[in-house]
């Protein structure tokens, strides 16, 4: 459905979807042409926010969940939302079931379409019209919702005097806690690449299975160890109150983000399907950790809140963050955006040249180069270039880059730039062209036209001469 959004129902939405089914079919197994391209920071990809202080949800949403016919799902304090991407409609049950809370802390669509819907005071499942309560998890605050790869149902709850730890196929519930194992419940849920179950408590983490269970001792961190995933290396990333910690080894140590970007109260945590890692704060908005960079989206951005609660990929790719303030969905644009958060020294965009070796150079206020990935400057301030405002670019069949500012015309070779002085400034460029004997014209706005013959030579032919 959110691959369609905002379309009419019926033959419309079938031909979209159909065209979106052939896209992907002729991409020859790429990701799906929604997918975010992970060299690109956060603010680069297209950004809508839906804000509770425009009536998009009576509280904060907690949760998000997508059912196979592609409706979203939002788990807010006031119960159940289902979200085309356009409209949300609150969920109601049939006139006879109904759910143990509105207040819902956790949504989980499983494989064979059932939506697990975690409350405050128990978990329910709805499949076929029909709504089913559990009984092993009454009373109990049902925090956290997961499907491992054999087909388990995990839902970890938070009681008094004990949480509980139920796995659920095929109707049976089979818990652990009561005995007090758990303290006062689950607040993490997680499975890794190598199918270990994952469980945070309130002072640490279990390894639940395969095999025996262990204990990993975090003191100290209360309800923090809710969030899990892994880094290039298949090390486990555990969120607590400072930042993020890795276990290797049965250790645990700090885990900096590239760019000494500064470490936040970990909320939430999710690697995507391209490797990215993005990063739910409780006060910094979101982080986003990708090819060796970290960049931030905050409040401050356009972001709808700096609390993020929950994180989540759609199938077709799109990133969602619910914040304490609203709902934000980062997709993929059709053309990517460059500016100054990107390194560009200006956004004033006034010439553009591809060189030869697949550089892109952009005039603006200073020279900009683009390669590898990152932009490097070239202007008065670190004497590279005689002038401030590229006018106009061009590079000859020597690989020299030529360039054109108010106060001149000159090139840079070999990371230099040497001014051309025979070529007066005090007027804007409007293109330079090279001949087949290798000499350069220069198209003056005011001064009219000049040929640079070899030796820096200069022919000038003013404007409004005939026959030229």
């Amino acid at each position: 459905m959110l691959g369609t959004v905002g379309m009419a129902r019926g033959q419309r939405r079938h031909a979209v979807a159909l065209g979106i089914v052939l896209a992907c079919m002729l991409l020859a197994l790429r990701p799906c042409a929604f997918a975010l391209d992970p060299a690109l920071e956060v603010s680069q990809y297209a950004h809508t926010a839906w804000k509770i202080r425009d009536g998009f949800t009576k509280g904060r949403i907690t949760s998000i969940a997508q059912t196979p016919d592609g409706y979203l799902w939002l788990g807010t304090e006031f119960g159940l939302l289902r979200f085309d991407g356009v409209r949300n409609i609150p969920w109601q049950p049939p006139p006879d079931q109904h759910l143990p809370s509105n207040w819902i802390f956790s949504l989980l669509a499983g494989r064979d379409g059932t939506l697990w819907i975690g409350t405050a005071k128990g978990l329910a499942s709805w499949k076929n019209r029909e709504l089913t309560q559990y009984a092993e998890l009454a009373g109990q605050y049902v925090f956290r919702l997961l499907e491992d790869r054999e087909g388990l149902v995990w839902a970890g709850a938070f009681g008094v005097p004990n949480g509980r730890l139920c796995a659920i196929h095929g109707g049976v519930v089979r818990c652990d806690g009561e005995d007090g194992s758990l303290g006062p419940g689950v607040v993490g849920l997680y499975e890794d690449s190598k199918g270990n179950l994952w469980v945070g408590v309130l002072n640490g983490l279990w390894r639940w299975k395969p095999g025996p269970s262990n204990f990993h001792p975090m003191p100290g961190e209360l309800d923090s160890i809710q969030a899990f995933a892994e880094d290039d290396a298949g090390a486990l990333l555990i969120s607590t109150r400072s930042g993020i910690r890795r276990l290797v080894d049965g250790k645990i140590e700090a885990y900096p983000l590239p760019g000494n970007v500064q470490q936040a109260q970990t909320q939430r945590l999710l690697r995507d399907h391209d490797g990215d890692l993005w990063i739910g704060t409780r006060d910094h908005g979101v982080v986003h950790v990708h090819q060796g960079k970290t960049d931030v989206f905050a409040r401050s951005d356009g972001l709808s809140g700096d609390h993020a609660s929950a994180l989540f990929e759609d199938r077709e790719g799109n990133v969602w963050a619910a914040t304490s303030d609203g709902l934000d969905r980062f997709r993929a644009f059709a053309v990517t955006t460059f500016s100054v958060n990107q390194g560009l020294s200006n956004g004033d965009v006034r010439s553009v040249l591809a060189d030869k070796n697949g550089s892109v150079w952009l005039g603006t206020y200073g020279l900009n180069r683009w390669n590898n990935g990152r932009f490097s400057t070239y202007d008065k301030r670190n004497g590279k270039l005689n002038g401030l405002s590229p006018n106009s670019l061009f590079q000859d069949d020597r690989g020299r880059i030529w360039v054109s500012t108010v106060s001149g015309l000159g090139y840079l070779e070999n990371n230099r730039f040497i001014s051309v002085s025979a070529v007066p400034g005090g007027s804007a460029v409007h293109s330079i062209a090279e001949d087949t004997a290798g000499t350069l014209w220069i198209a003056s706005q005011d001064l009219g036209l000049f040929h640079l013959l070899p030796g820096n030579v200069v022919q000038q032919i003013p404007l409004g001469r005939s026959g030229t």
